[in-house]
């Protein structure tokens, strides 16, 4: 006998409010622009509502949510056929402000990661931001786990050389 789903047409204004700014900040992430992780959010949250007596578990909801964003954004960016170039320094952050070391640093690190290939983005946002293990990565993508481990793996080493071209330490 099936479970019954977690949740449902009653719960939905809730699970908007306690997941919103994940979702929200997703799309960000990925794109950079406002607007669109806006769009692409309400989208996710309309899939969901139309899907809602599927989710079985809080889990599966969030999962499910983080892969309807990640797919969302992989088909915006199939139809603009380019990937948005938005300023770091003129967008503001929509999550809270957290105390850094060095500011300075923290600017130039964010612009390293929004030049990366889209792939190698979206697995450091989803294990450095969203701090999914490897495993939920290749879960929520619906690709391999070893294909995650060697996307992070040149994706951080793509940024280390980046950086350190850029600090002259290299």
């Amino acid at each position: 006998m099936p479970k019954p789903p977690v949740a449902s047409l009653a719960s939905f204004p809730q699970i908007v409010r306690d997941h919103q700014s994940m979702v929200f900040s997703i799309g960000w992430y990925l794109l950079r622009d406002r607007v669109v992780a806006e769009e692409l959010a309400q989208d996710a949250f309309l899939q969901l509502h139309r899907n809602i007596e599927q989710i079985q578990t809080p889990a599966h909801l969030v999962n499910w949510l983080r892969r309807v964003m990640t797919q969302r954004r992989i088909d915006h960016s199939r139809r603009a056929g380019v990937r948005p170039q938005v300023g770091l320094d003129s967008a503001p952050e929509p999550r809270a402000v957290q105390r850094e070391a060095d500011p300075w640093l923290r600017s130039q690190l964010d612009r390293q990661i929004a030049r990366l290939p889209d792939r190698f983005r979206m697995m450091v946002v989803l294990r450095f931001q969203e701090e999914l293990e490897p495993a939920e990565i290749a879960e929520t993508l619906g690709i391999p786990v070893g294909t995650v481990k060697s996307s992070l793996h040149r994706a951080l080493a793509l940024l280390r050389g980046r950086m350190e071209k850029m600090q002259g330490t290299k």
